[in-house]
């Protein structure tokens, strides 16, 4: 009895990713995507070329097309602007690549400068006790103040 339950939740299981994997959603393509008059994301813009191709995914989405396909078709035809992250390849690989240096020089600049005044306060020397009638003198002080 208890495998029949596991079996039957293991293809549940399997199921619901098959068809959460195999049919993107409308809402996924249009924050992918970049209306070409605002060059906002497309769930974020009300322009009519927006729209029209708000309508042109979730049409192709109910013919069966893929992710890969809907979004060839509108570079085609509005060009690769409409893609929201940049290419991969190429000079555009600095769009990638370049934020990524800067947060690793940040990273090495601030265990330098770390390392740096970890170092230095290593070899100060130890502070020399106080004159005795110095520190009777603060003592006295602080006790008046305290009361």
């Amino acid at each position: 009895m208890r495998a029949c339950f596991l079996v039957l939740f293991v293809v549940a299981l399997l199921a619901a990713t098959a068809s959460a994997v195999a049919a993107p959603s409308p809402s996924d393509l249009e924050a992918e995507l970049v209306c070409p008059t605002c060059k906002t994301t497309l769930d974020q813009s009300d322009a009519p070329i927006a729209r029209k191709m708000k309508q042109v995914i979730r049409t192709r989405l109910s013919e069966g097309a893929t992710e890969k396909q809907i979004k060839a078709e509108l570079v085609a035809q509005f060009g690769p602007g409409v893609i929201a992250e940049p290419p991969k390849s190429g000079f555009d690989l600095l769009a990638w690549l370049v934020p990524l240096a800067i947060l690793a020089g940040g990273a090495l600049g601030v265990g330098a400068i770390a390392w740096g005044w970890r170092r230095r306060r290593r070899d100060e020397a130890p502070a020399e006790p106080l004159d005795p009638a110095l520190e009777r003198r603060l003592d006295a002080e602080l006790e008046r103040y305290d009361a």
